[in-house]
């Protein structure tokens, strides 16, 4: 599995971004759909939270990444 320290600031405004992509497709409830949300939100709460750090850098995996880049 990859990592890679990213930017907060930059990935909590990826993952506001993808959730708004996210809630654009209203007839899709199922649940890869809810999945998605979910692990998105929690990205962006984590991201929002590291963003306040002194070091503002998030560690994601590449496919946390390709979640939020497939979505935004």
């Amino acid at each position: 599995m990859a990592y890679a320290s990213l930017n907060a600031e930059r990935v909590a405004a990826a993952a506001k971004s993808a959730l708004t992509t996210l809630a654009a497709h209203t007839g899709e409830k199922n649940e890869t759909h809810q999945r998605k949300t979910i692990m998105i939100e929690r990205i962006g709460a984590l991201a929002n939270a590291a963003a306040q750090s002194p070091s503002k850098e998030i560690t994601m995996t590449s496919e946390e990444f390709w979640l939020l880049s497939n979505n935004w």
